[in-house]
């Protein structure tokens, strides 16, 4: 049974938009059928950091509009053929709908996948319920830094109170020299505060600014590659595996990689 999945966030620039589209690949590469579905019907751009922008035709709103039917919408993806995306818009989106349009069209792809991803908007707005509400399993993306912690607590508690659902939580852009060195906070200290399960601790790597602009996948064999390797297993096998950001900055060797690292 296909599993539907929405990623969101408290706050825009977490990486949340980059962890659907890397997951998405992960599952691709271990042979699952995944569908990446674009909700962020304003500040959208699934579609380039897939790298598959120049290959649109049709978008979800044409569908909605009736332009076309929901499976001339969906772009395969470059590099893996189990890999599908169904882009939101490409301009200003003025036409109201609901979440039940949006559920009746991914129902109609959704045949044959495994996955469904779900790109959802950062905040707590209309769009935030309307892709919230299209999912069975819910994931909220934060950063360490304390305004994208708060924020993720808010997204948190809506999810409890509005759906009665507890949401898993992915932990983007964490700096092991930082948490070592005690400037940034840990795996377990924000999942103590946030109070939901954390299924992934994904560090900050430059490869990741590599695929954000020229548009592609994540590097094979990266760290960030290892740690949503990881995130996949706890999804599919519920391992409970997280990736250790801090290993490679502990002891002697690790204390002049921090200090290399605290330069640039």
């Amino acid at each position: 049974m296909v599993r539907r999945i929405v990623f969101t966030s408290g706050k825009g620039g977490v990486g949340k938009t980059t962890i659907v589209s890397s997951l998405g690949v992960v599952l691709a590469r271990k042979g699952y059928k995944v569908l990446l579905v674009d909700m962020d019907f304003g500040l959208n751009n699934l579609d380039v950091v897939m790298g598959v922008e120049n290959k649109i035709v049709y978008d979800i709103i044409d569908v909605i509009e009736e332009k076309c039917v929901a499976k001339q919408a969906l772009i395969q993806d470059f590099f893996e053929n189990n890999l599908f995306v169904l882009p939101s818009t490409r301009g200003y989106c003025k036409r109201k709908f609901g979440s039940q349009e949006l559920i009746k069209i991914i129902s109609e792809v959704e045949i044959g996948f495994d996955f469904v991803l779900i790109d959802c908007p950062a905040g707590i707005d209309g769009g935030f319920r309307r892709a919230v509400e299209c999912a069975g399993e819910h994931i909220v993306v934060t950063t360490p830094h304390i305004s994208a912690i708060r924020d993720a607590d808010k997204i948190v508690n809506c999810l409890i109170g509005n759906l009665g659902v507890s949401p898993k939580v992915v932990i983007n852009r964490i700096r092991g020299d930082l948490v070592v060195g005690d400037r940034m906070l840990g795996v377990d200290d924000i999942s103590e505060f946030l109070g939901g399960e954390v299924i992934g601790a994904v560090p900050e790597d430059d490869s990741v600014a590599l695929q954000l602009y020229f548009g592609g996948h994540i590097e094979k064999c990266s760290s960030v590659d290892d740690s949503l390797n990881m995130v996949a297993d706890n999804l599919i096998n519920g391992t409970g595996k997280l990736f250790d950001c801090t290993k490679k900055y502990k002891g002697f060797v690790g204390g002049i990689r921090r200090k290399i690292r605290g330069r640039v």
